[in-house]
């Protein structure tokens, strides 16, 4: 597998958040730079789902009422499956 080319990023940190991190690699045994990148790939990647909730929504608000909106039979066929049975008497 072949492996992406890495660059260098220089990211100065005020003193309690770069002991944490460094106190935070000691007690995982992993370089404090691992920890750093994988922190800010999580960042990254719910900025990017948030993003998408937010682009859907603002479609959703955009096409209500509109004929995009969603068909009102499948919207009340929906609604049924989700409506609490009722127990059977007998």
């Amino acid at each position: 597998m072949k492996q992406a080319a890495l660059r260098n990023f220089h990211l100065p940190l005020p003193e309690d958040l770069y002991r944490t991190l460094r106190d935070e690699a000691v007690a995982a045994k992993r370089p404090a730079t691992t920890l750093a990148r994988q922190a800010i790939e999580s960042w990254l990647r719910e900025r990017k789902k948030a993003a998408v909730r937010e682009a859907i929504a603002a479609y959703a608000a955009e096409s209500a009422g509109s004929s995009a909106d969603l068909d009102p039979a499948l919207e009340a066929a929906s609604l049924e499956l989700w409506r609490p049975r009722r127990r059977r008497t007998r």
